[in-house]
């Protein structure tokens, strides 16, 4: 072999050595479940990837019972809900963590075009609407939440989720906490059997129901509700005060628990007492779902810094897309639960 084809064949070799080698590390992640989550969890894919780009993440919105069964079937490496499992539930999955990453507002939407200000709710109008008591906008309970304003004599078109959705279980467990009618008749869960309404599959379906119902009202994300321009409805919290939507009025809400917070994460952060003047009412923290174990030593080595970027730095990035960064003593119980994370039974370096 002449020397100069030698060293030809000899680089190209090498070449495919480096190229085989840097294949071999390139890591796959999946994940799937909430909705509610999926804007934030986007960016924060985004930005993790900016630093890894050996890292493949791909997020199904799926919805959190959804999310919840692919980590049941073990078809995912992580799931998302803004529901967490129950001491019931978790006996029939695989061993698991459930952290809290991030909480938001589930926040009433409508399609009132006509309306030249916020429409303002009671718990017991909102009950009553979902219940199908509260038929038509100009219902007394609805007028007497806002005075001076023209609401139509117009007939209400109810929209929910169709699916199994961790933002329904938010939804209804706040109209389980303010109505005993709702709860003896309907209760709550990532799915329950409407009273009356559309279904709509995702927040996605929800949104294009609102959009194209004259007089409809539903429950979706604030992302989604501000990227497809629709009006929110200011609740009327436990102190009396009308609280729109935000990442600041969530914050309030967990502050309003925190001392149950730092027993169980876990605790719903609905309807607030009336001590927290400025919290709204139908707020949720959302959680991450990760099988304890799994076989590959750099895929789990992978998502551990995955989610740990998520309860620090990522943060910041939940607060601009209108989420409430976690308090303090949440993130510290989310680093304790990393660590119980392992890879073929060994601890995770």
């Amino acid at each position: 072999m002449r020397p100069s084809f030698r060293a030809c064949a000899l680089l190209s070799v090498t070449a495919f050595a480096i190229v085989a080698c840097k294949s071999s590390n390139n890591v796959q992640i999946s994940g799937a479940g909430s909705t509610f989550v999926y804007p934030v969890m986007t960016r924060w894919i985004q930005d993790f990837s900016q630093s890894h780009s050996n890292v493949q993440i791909n997020y199904q919105s799926i919805g959190s019972g959804g999310g919840i069964q692919q980590v049941k079937s073990q078809t995912v490496d992580f799931g998302a809900s803004d529901a967490p499992l129950s001491d019931d539930q978790l006996k029939d999955m695989p061993p698991v963590i459930q952290i809290p990453e991030s909480a938001g507002p589930v926040v009433i939407t409508y399609n009132l075009p006509q309306l030249s200000k916020p429409l303002q709710l009671s718990s017991d109008a909102l009950a009553g609407i979902f219940l199908g008591t509260v038929k038509n906008w100009h219902d007394p309970l609805i007028v007497k939440d806002n005075p001076g304003v023209n609401l139509p004599a117009q007939p209400i078109v109810v929209v929910h989720r169709a699916d199994g959705s961790g933002t329904t279980n938010a939804f209804t467990t706040y109209l389980s906490a303010v109505s005993p009618d709702w709860q003896s008749k309907v209760g709550k869960g990532n799915s329950v059997s409407w009273p009356v309404g559309i279904g709509g599959k995702g927040s996605e379906g929800v949104t294009g129901q609102l959009r194209q119902a004259p007089g409809a009202i539903g429950y979706v994300e604030l992302t989604y509700a501000e990227q497809n321009k629709l009006p929110v409805v200011k609740m009327k919290n436990q102190a009396g005060n009308y609280i729109a939507p935000t990442a600041e009025s969530t914050t309030a809400a967990i502050d309003a628990f925190t001392a149950q917070l730092s027993q169980d994460p876990r605790t719903p952060i609905v309807n607030p007492p009336a001590t927290a003047a400025s919290a709204y009412p139908i707020s949720t923290l959302t959680f991450l779902i990760i099988p304890k174990d799994g076989p590959d030593k750099n895929k789990r080595a992978a998502l551990k810094n995955f989610i740990q970027y998520i309860i620090t730095d990522g943060q910041s990035t939940a607060g601009s897309l209108n989420y409430a960064p976690l308090p303090d003593g949440v993130k510290q119980f989310d680093k304790q639960q990393l660590g119980q994370m392992t890879a073929a039974g060994q601890p995770i370096q």
